[in-house]
């Protein structure tokens, strides 16, 4: 395993701005995102330095020298920036680095089956049994509760995590992280209640790619990051590397005997096996495509009008909050549709406003705490961000979000792993 990563580089204070714009209609892609106009200005100066305290207190409370976030409110401006250092020591991060999309692989995945759908090619109430071999007796579970997260299949996660901490450069076939996920106990009866599974995405790639005959990377590339000019993002091969050319260097803070984190010496995650992601959490891709994804997701610019994946949201728990619910390989906060999760090395959420176009994303470079951490920031900079006074012969959105900045401020710091360095 390598240790932290060194730069002979000059770490220089504060973070790296790069002013960039997503519209809603990119020259590379073949599919409009129908929002409103991107205003071409910064945010306001008082906004940028409330979300960059938010960046912040994230990256302390998760032990993360490194964050990139990218937030564009139509009405008012963009900002997109990198924060902190590579690692103590290190570069600066930029905002152009690219990094693991985590768990937004899944909801591209979920976008190939409804496609295939809509084709006419496969139906999400197909049992996942038509579309994938050696699953006696899973004859219940369909396609759709795949993405919607009610079949009742545990995640192989649980399992594996720790074989892939001492070992992130093997290589996993995705019928081995399937048998290991239907060899746990199942969470509940198929249709039931939500469970997060990256076992669900796995099966739903191996029926993607039964029904279409090609690889789920070549189905990703050509339904989903071709289409929408992702240039960045794809499912790369399984060979260890790290996730692009420039990357975001990414971390993964480990637990002593007594429970201690190591919040100073985390161990570097940047090159790995993305196959043990794969269909669920595999992919990668940098902050402005990323942005650009939540927006096509949210406003579902790659499907057919009346589409009904997000038709009948699922509760994600009796525990959490109402507005919070599950479809179609994606979650809904509120007015929000978008992905969240973790992949060694990186915390990562992306969310969308499909009414006022607002879009957040970010990325966090360590993944040791809760991965909940990625979706809370991003709802954290989005309470922010909805509050953006409006530019010049705009109009700000009147519909406000069900929680506050500081609300999910609180949450990521009741799960914090580690703590500001003293002085």
């Amino acid at each position: 395993m390598r240790a932290w990563r060194r730069s002979a580089a000059i770490a220089i204070a504060g973070a790296s701005v790069l002013a960039v714009t997503l519209s809603g209609c990119s020259p590379q892609g073949s599919v409009s995102i129908n929002i409103p106009a991107q205003v071409d200005a910064p945010l306001p100066e008082a906004t940028v330095t409330e979300l960059q305290e938010a960046v912040t207190s994230a990256m302390t409370a998760t032990g993360s020298t490194g964050a990139i976030v990218g937030v564009w409110a139509p009405w008012s401006g963009t900002w997109v920036s990198g924060l902190g250092t590579q690692g103590p020591g290190g570069a600066e991060v930029t905002a152009d680095l690219g990094f693991r999309a985590g768990d937004v692989t899944g909801a591209m995945t979920c976008d190939v089956l409804y496609r295939l759908a809509a084709d006419g090619t496969l139906s999400m109430s197909d049992p996942v049994t038509t579309w994938v071999s050696n699953l006696p007796g899973y004859d219940k579970i369909t396609l759709r509760q795949l993405c919607d997260g009610t079949s009742g299949l545990a995640s192989y996660t649980s399992v594996l995590d720790g074989q892939v901490a001492n070992n992130p450069e093997r290589v996993w076939n995705p019928r081995e992280l399937m048998t290991y996920g239907i060899a746990s106990p199942r969470t509940n009866a198929p249709g039931v209640a939500f469970a997060d599974s990256a076992t669900d995405f796995v099966i739903a790639g191996l029926a993607a790619e039964r029904a279409a005959n090609e690889p789920i990377a070549q189905l990703i590339a050509e339904r989903v990051t071709e289409p929408l000019g992702l240039d960045a993002t794809g499912l790369p091969d399984s060979a260890p590397a790290d996730p692009a050319d420039a990357s975001l260097q990414g971390y993964w803070s480990q637990q002593n005997a007594e429970g201690a984190w190591n919040c100073t010496e985390p161990r570097d995650y940047t090159e790995m096996s993305s196959s043990y992601g794969g269909a669920a959490a595999g992919a990668v891709t940098n902050i402005t495509d990323l942005g650009r994804y939540a927006q096509a997701l949210a406003t579902g610019a790659l499907l057919p009008a009346g589409n009904d994946r997000f038709a009948a949201p699922v509760p994600v728990g009796g525990d959490q909050p109402t507005w919070f619910t599950s479809a179609g390989g994606a979650f809904q906060a509120g007015s929000l549709i978008g992905q969240y999760g973790s992949m060694p090395g990186y915390l990562v959420g992306a969310f969308a406003d499909p009414t006022t176009g607002m879009s957040v994303a970010v990325v966090l470079n360590n993944s040791g705490g809760d991965k909940t951490t990625g979706a809370w920031l991003a709802w954290e900079l989005a309470a922010i961000a909805s509050k953006a006074p409006a530019a010049q012969g705009q109009t700000a959105p009147q519909a406000g979000l069900p929680w506050t900045a500081e609300q999910m401020r609180d949450n990521i710091n009741s799960k914090a792993i580690c703590a500001a360095p003293a002085g």
